[in-house]
């Protein structure tokens, strides 16, 4: 059986029909390329690699709008914190400069007492022609403001 597959074949091969004309034979293994099919794929090749380029820089847009909101949210949340705590410590501040609070510790703690009336004295500045600005001040303590002072008028 195969004698005879082998006998068909071989006669096949020889037979004019199955047989290439010379010119085709040559084009067979000689073939000039076609330079619009080239340029074609080309060009081809060039727009497609241009478009994956475009896809991938919406894509990385995107993720860097995505991380910026994230970003922008943290920062939010912190700010939010940070006001939060500025409000408590300005309280707290408030609280802790309150003169009443400032009293209270002065006369507790320390025992501290206001002062009496003989304890309190004005001090003067010292200038020798008696022209200096404290001369022209009153020399008692009064809550009224005092009176503008201009120097070297009495």
């Amino acid at each position: 059986m195969s004698a005879r597959v082998a006998r068909a074949t071989a006669s096949r091969s020889m037979s004019p029909r199955w047989r290439a004309a010379p010119e085709q034979q040559a084009a067979r293994f000689h073939r000039e390329r076609d330079r619009r099919r080239l340029l074609v794929m080309a060009r081809a090749l060039v727009s497609s690699a241009f478009l994956v380029a475009l896809v991938l820089g919406v894509v990385a847009s995107r993720v860097q709008l995505v991380r910026l909101s994230y970003r922008l949210d943290g920062l939010r949340t912190l700010k939010a914190e940070m006001e939060e705590s500025r409000s408590r410590l300005r309280v707290e501040v408030d609280t802790l400069r309150s003169l009443a609070r400032v009293e209270s510790k002065a006369r507790g703690e320390l025992g501290m007492a206001p002062p009496a009336a003989n304890q309190v004295q004005i001090a003067r500045e010292f200038v020798p022609s008696g022209q200096g600005l404290s001369m022209a001040a009153r020399l008692t303590a009064s809550a009224e403001p005092a009176a503008p002072v201009v120097p070297g008028a009495r």
